[in-house]
């Protein structure tokens, strides 16, 4: 077996998902479990450490481990305090917080991000962080817009290989919510889709003289009522809708050039296509940015000599 020179783990509130990496920074084997934070018993993150990736450890003793997502927050094992933008690559590093194993092994976990938007209102991200680290490494210098869709959508800019904000859209959850508790569910057939009313939906957001998101939501019943969408069509035209809003607020003021797309495969393509609607190019992202953010970070800490 090649040998293990690090080992990264992005473990969020569902899944935990390991890597190691041979000297050259390449995965040589993955992992993933159904053991996010919220399934651990008792909080013993250690004992599912050691259970789910202790030969590793056991086989690489000197190599640096870095941990990120979740378990690094407030419900997780240690809080590792937010770092305000704009953040690079050694920024974030040099924040990693020490957590030593009862084995005698030191592990780091990786912090947030944190910044405030021109209105003084405060976001947060913990876990994107180093899919966009590993997505930068990939685009090299110069400035980008990157977007990672999801329960709560994050936009970031990066110039220069810094991340100098970022805007999180509860886009995915809302959605949720809507479909699931609100009068707007008794509308909708669940298992059915229609990507052309998937485009209306985006289309009625971006226009200039929509009404608002509050407004055009109880369109959709109303739509419904009127017989201009059906049960089988309603649910993606919401979709639509929610994230047309989503792309109109964050691309205001967009400096142009292309969006980064960083994701599960079929949300990208659903951004993809909204994105065209606004006449803007979509550009899909590595598939592994996870594991090539934890890459960066293990090969700076190894470059560093510090496990």
């Amino acid at each position: 077996m090649t040998a293990t020179r690090a080992i990264g783990v992005d473990w969020g509130t569902t899944t935990f998902r390991a890597f190691r990496f041979d000297e050259h920074g390449t995965v040589l084997e993955a992992r993933r479990a159904e053991a996010g934070i919220r399934a651990i018993d008792d909080g013993d993150f250690e004992g599912a450490l050691e259970h789910l990736v202790g030969d590793w450890l056991d086989a690489a003793d000197a190599s640096p481990v870095v941990l990120s997502g979740m378990i690094g927050s407030r419900q997780g094992w240690i809080e590792a305090p937010y770092l305000p933008c704009p953040a690079d690559l050694g920024d974030l590093a040099d924040a990693l917080v020490p957590l030593d194993l009862g084995r005698g092994r030191r592990v780091h976990v990786a912090p947030g991000l944190s910044c405030h938007d021109a209105g003084g209102v405060p976001d947060v991200m913990r876990g994107e962080e180093v899919q966009i680290l590993g997505t930068i490494d990939c685009l090299g210098a110069g400035s980008a817009t990157l977007c990672l869709p999801g329960t709560h959508s994050k936009w970031a800019w990066v110039e220069g290989r810094r991340v100098t904000g970022f805007a999180t859209y509860m886009t995915g959850e809302v959605f949720d919510v809507l479909r699931r508790h609100t009068i707007l569910g008794t509308t909708i057939e669940h298992a059915a889709w229609d990507q052309a009313a998937f485009g209306d939906g985006v289309a009625r957001a971006a226009e200039a003289e929509g009404g608002g998101l509050l407004h055009q939501l109880f369109g959709v019943r109303a739509s419904g009522l009127f017989g201009e969408l059906s049960p089988e069509t309603s649910g993606a035209f919401l979709s639509g809708l929610i994230i047309g809003h989503e792309l109109r607020a964050a691309l205001a003021g967009h400096r142009g050039g292309p969006v980064h797309l960083i994701g599960e495969e079929g949300l990208v393509r659903l951004y993809r296509a909204a994105l065209a609607h606004f006449k803007i190019e979509a550009i899909e992202g590595p598939s592994d940015a996870a594991a090539r953010g934890l890459g960066v970070l293990t090969a700076y800490l190894r470059e560093r000599s510090i496990a």
